[in-house]
C-alpha cells in the first residue's frame, strides 16, 4: 500500500476554483491507477474521477467538464482542478491508489490505499 495525504481543500464561493492536491508515498505511484471520491453529510461515498496508469480518465457525469484530473508522476502527485463550483460539490474528499496496474474503476472496493480526504465547501 501507499500513503497518501490530500490538500488544497477550503470554503469557496459557487462558480469559483479550487486545485486538490494527493501526494503518495512509495515507488508504485506511476503504475497505480488513482481516483477522487467525495462523501457528502448523510450521503454515500461516491466517484468524482480516475486516472488509469496508462493516463486515460474517467469522470462521474456530475462533474464532467468541470472538473479535470491529473497527475505528475515525477512528484508522486496527483491533481484535482476543480471549476464552476456548485453547492452540491460540498463534500470530504479523498484520494485512492489502486494496486500496481490497477484498472480504471468507479468503485471505491478496488481501490487499496486511501487518504484522510480534504473538506471542500462551497458556498451559494
Amino acid at each position: 500500500q501507499v500513503q497518501l495525504v490530500e490538500s488544497g481543500g477550503g470554503l469557496v464561493q459557487a462558480g469559483g476554483s479550487l486545485r486538490l492536491s494527493c501526494v503518495a508515498s512509495g515507488r508504485s505511484f506511476s503504475m497505480s491507477t488513482m481516483g477522487w471520491f467525495r462523501q457528502a453529510p448523510g450521503k454515500e461515498r461516491e466517484f468524482v474521477s480516475a486516472m488509469h496508469w496508462s493516463g486515460s480518465t474517467s469522470y462521474a457525469d456530475s462533474v464532467k467538464g468541470r472538473f479535470t484530473i491529473s497527475r505528475d508522476n515525477a512528484k508522486n502527485t496527483m491533481y484535482l482542478q476543480m471549476n464552476s463550483l456548485k453547492p452540491e460539490d460540498t463534500a470530504v474528499y479523498s484520494c485512492a491508489a489502486t494496486k500496481p496496474f490497477g484498472r480504471v474503476s468507479a468503485l471505491a472496493a478496488d481501490f487499496n490505499s486511501w487518504g484522510q480526504g480534504t473538506q471542500v465547501t462551497v458556498s451559494s
